[in-house]
């Protein structure tokens, strides 16, 4: 594929204009929405454990703030650029919007791959990165959080430099933190506990009984794991899952034909989901390429790591008995694949910005108890997002079968028109 087809903010763009279209917006608000409100670009230098210093490049982009602060993760990758940032802070406004919450898209990234820093050095880029950014961020115009890469207790450093740097103490200013430090719980497994809302509504309206379904996940980092974890609590059972080993620089599907274990495998997985293959080959699992989750015989897809691993090229390896995949990552699945699968009247998509919106919302949720300093349980917790994540998926549903539309397409209408109507209000447009 081009360079331009594999460009994240490209596909973005194009699958907006594709909706924008069919809505017949205007060239006004086409014009605000195709391009970030603000861009932040700029270096991080860091004294390393060697006494040396070394120049980090950070990114913060705030998409849209027409419905609230902007909102979203912070990915520390080898492979971060800008238009990755864009791409994600853009999604991220359709996902705040999708799942009706007060927010809009940010997206922020460090071109770094954390895990050959110590932590002491981890610590300081995660300050300097808030040294950078504190005067544009903050509970009431853009609130970071985990992503690729970063951690609660990377959020718990950043969070303690805002409020120094601020002289005031501002949980709210970061969310995803560690627990004691202002976190809510059921934030660890939000994301992939929302994914399998969705799959779960899925599965019913496709009259599948999970019992007898078999799921195949790629990646094995925060998100699929519980992704994993709570399909296998529905009933249902995962064959394969996939990884990426930064030692050998390449990647790996570890499977089982009977079911894996997600929880015996979370005990052999390091904190980037890498998974231990020689203890997963000594306990009766298979090695495999690391694409051949994507070809697996199951009922449910769950793309659950990296943009574009569903592409033009790829979409012919899924097995025709496929029935759900679940876009548990931003931006799995390329536009030329999605004209393939548009065409598939067996396949049913769950659409990124729909999937995989119960991190965002639990980061919403962990906000608003630190504004109120009132904790909830986490039943309560799960309760509120399922009920979320319940209410998003039919509104996207209730979409593509009133306008007749690919559900990605419906889910992009329902977003846009929220944003669209809140420009409105407030006299952009």
């Amino acid at each position: 594929m081009s360079p331009e087809e594999l460009n994240p903010f490209k596909i973005a763009q194009k699958q907006f204009d594709e909706v924008a279209t069919q809505l017949n917006l205007s060239k006004d608000i086409c014009g605000i929405i195709r391009e970030p409100l603000r861009e932040l670009h700029f270096n991080i230098p860091v004294r390393m454990d060697d006494k040396s210093i070394k120049v980090f490049q950070g990114f913060r982009v705030q998409h849209n703030d027409a419905r609230g602060p902007t909102k979203g993760g912070i990915r520390f990758a080898l492979n971060e650029t800008i238009d990755t940032v864009k791409a994600l802070a853009m999604w991220m406004t359709w996902k705040c919007a999708v799942a009706d919450i007060p927010l809009g898209g940010g997206k922020g990234g460090v071109v770094v791959d954390p895990a050959t820093l110590s932590d002491n050095e981890k610590e300081k880029l995660c300050r300097g990165w808030i040294q950078q950014t504190y005067k544009n961020i903050g509970p009431l115009v853009d609130v970071p959080a985990p992503d690729i890469g970063t951690t609660p207790q990377m959020m718990g450093w950043m969070m303690d430099e805002y409020t120094k740097l601020k002289g005031e103490f501002y949980p709210g200013a970061v969310t995803g933190k560690p627990v004691d430090s202002g976190g809510s719980l059921g934030r660890t497994a939000a994301t992939g506990f929302g994914v399998i809302v969705t799959v779960r509504e899925a599965l019913e309206y496709l009259d599948l009984d999970v019992k007898k379904c078999c799921a195949s996940i790629m990646g094995f980092g925060n998100v699929s794991q519980y992704a994993a974890t709570n399909f296998v609590k529905l009933g249902g059972k995962v064959i394969a899952v996939s990884y990426w080993n930064r030692n050998d620089k390449k990647s790996y599907t570890i499977s089982k034909a009977c079911g894996i274990d997600p929880y015996f495998l979370q005990s052999i997985t390091d904190q980037y989901g890498a998974i231990d293959n020689k203890k997963a080959e000594a306990n009766g699992y298979s090695i495999e390429d690391g694409n051949a989750w994507l070809s697996k015989e199951v009922d449910v897809l769950i793309p659950s790591a990296i943009e574009g691993v569903i592409n033009r090229d790829t979409v012919k390896n899924i097995s025709p008995k496929v029935r759900i995949i679940a876009e548990a990552a931003n931006g799995p699945t390329t536009p030329e694949a999605d004209i393939i699968l548009k065409d598939n009247p067996n396949v049913f998509v769950i659409p990124d910005f729909l999937c995989n919106a119960g991190g965002v919302i639990c980061s919403y949720f962990e906000g608003v108890q630190n504004n109120m300093n009132f904790y909830w349980s986490e039943e309560e917790v799960n309760q509120k997002l399922d009920q979320k994540m319940v209410n998003a998926f039919h509104r996207v549903f209730k979409m593509a079968k009133e306008r007749k539309v690919y559900t990605r397409n419906a889910a992009y209408m329902v977003a846009i028109k929220s944003v669209a109507k809140a420009m409105k209000l407030r006299g952009w447009i």
